[in-house]
């Protein structure tokens, strides 16, 4: 019986990997850990490169790095010196944020906002531009505070949101719930700045408190292919 029960269990036979296929393996393997970072270096010195391309001009010719090399160490680099440029830009930001503070850059600030206010298609960009900047780059409340999934765009089709404030005035006021309405903005897979801004009672809105913003960022552009390690279930809020 025991040599019956043994000839009628499956086999399982393990076919071994041949060297094209272990090759292949560790080609992948090396591929996805250079690539990451071949494309970071290669977005670092492009941007670099672009930020000079635009701060340099505004440099005299015998102050430019370039000459500054031949007049020095008498020869010319074999290649053009990068990064100045980016210098230059942070230190005149952080002089112009130091100005900007004080009781005469505020004044002037005013003044050209002023300016700028009489222009109406002017004014229109300007203030949008003025609004987006504020909230992005100011340290501040004004960010997203969680993730979320919501029923969007039918009932049994679930979203990725962004939490980001509270509906507030005329908008909270005009919408028919007696619940909280929360913001959510649905961001486009692979354009992240692109997407659509909806209002949503708070008891349809389910909070995921281990999935941190930056890791539902990481899915939403990934479109779904890079998923974060798993800590729990989500709950509702």
């Amino acid at each position: 019986m025991a040599n019956e029960t043994k000839a009628s269990e499956p086999q399982i036979h393990l076919r071994r990997r041949g060297p094209l296929g272990a090759f292949r393996s560790n080609f992948l393997t090396g591929l996805a850990v250079l690539l990451p970072i071949g494309l970071t270096i290669w977005l670092i010195w492009v941007a670099v490169g672009w930020i000079d391309s635009w701060i340099l001009p505004f440099i005299p010719h015998a102050w430019q790095p370039d000459t500054l090399m031949e007049r020095y160490f008498g020869e010319k680099p074999p290649f053009s010196i990068r990064g100045v440029g980016v210098i230059i830009f942070l230190v005149f930001t952080v002089l112009v944020g130091w100005i900007a503070k004080g009781i005469i850059g505020r004044s002037l600030i005013a003044w050209g906002e002023g300016i700028v206010g009489r222009m109406p298609f002017v004014r229109s960009i300007y203030n949008a531009l003025k609004q987006f900047a504020q909230s992005v780059l100011t340290q501040g409340d004004a960010k997203f505070d969680k993730a979320c999934l919501i029923e969007y765009p039918r009932k049994g089709v679930w979203s990725v949101g962004f939490v980001s404030t509270p509906a507030r005035g005329e908008l909270a006021e005009s919408i028919p719930d007696d619940d909280d309405i929360l913001t959510v903005f649905l961001a486009m897979n692979l354009l992240p700045p692109s997407g659509f801004l909806v209002f949503v009672p708070r008891r349809d809105v389910i909070i995921l408190n281990r999935m941190t913003v930056e890791d539902t960022a990481k899915l939403v552009i990934s479109a779904g292919l890079v998923y974060p390690e798993p800590s729990g279930a989500p709950s509702t809020k």
